[in-house]
């Protein structure tokens, strides 16, 4: 088993030197990756007494009796950051490579399997009586503009 690309169940996002990211300190934007060179605690995500997020080593470096390094919260027994959003070179790559049709397409899948029923959503829709309710009632609409130019007219 290699450690370029793998899953993390517990943040729920991609993970291995393989994969770029930015650090999760929320102060940083440093690019890094998420291998095992970044995890916090020097640990297998979750595997050991880190919080499982990657930081560069501007925010890696705290050191305690327990952690060979470690983030500034886990240094302090605080709840972790929260995890930052995939990188856009990550995002894009997921999106165009050949090797991840196989991934998209299972989670086009989930993705339409999770959707509600198009008879679903039409049924949340308004009845005539609520439309007709909200018409009457005294709730007040939105002002409307006028005197505008149009777009052309600029």
């Amino acid at each position: 088993m290699g450690w370029s690309i793998g899953f993390d169940e517990h943040w729920k996002r991609d993970i291995g030197y393989g994969v770029p990211a930015y650090c999760d300190h929320p102060d940083c934007k440093e690019k890094i990756d998420r291998g095992l060179s970044y995890v916090c605690a020097d640990e297998e995500p979750r595997g050991g007494d880190g919080c499982g997020l990657y930081f560069c080593p501007k925010h890696l470096g705290y050191c305690t009796d327990e952690f060979t390094s470690c983030c500034e919260r886990c240094r302090d027994g605080k709840e972790p950051f929260e995890p930052k959003s995939e990188h856009p070179e990550w995002i894009a790559w997921k999106a165009t490579d050949p090797s991840w049709a196989k991934w998209r397409k299972a989670e086009a899948k989930k993705k339409a399997k999770a959707l509600p029923p198009i008879a679903a959503a039409i049924s949340a829709r308004p009845s005539r009586t609520q439309r007709t309710a909200l018409r009457d009632s005294s709730y007040q609409q939105a002002p409307v503009l006028r005197n505008h130019r149009r777009f052309e007219e600029f």
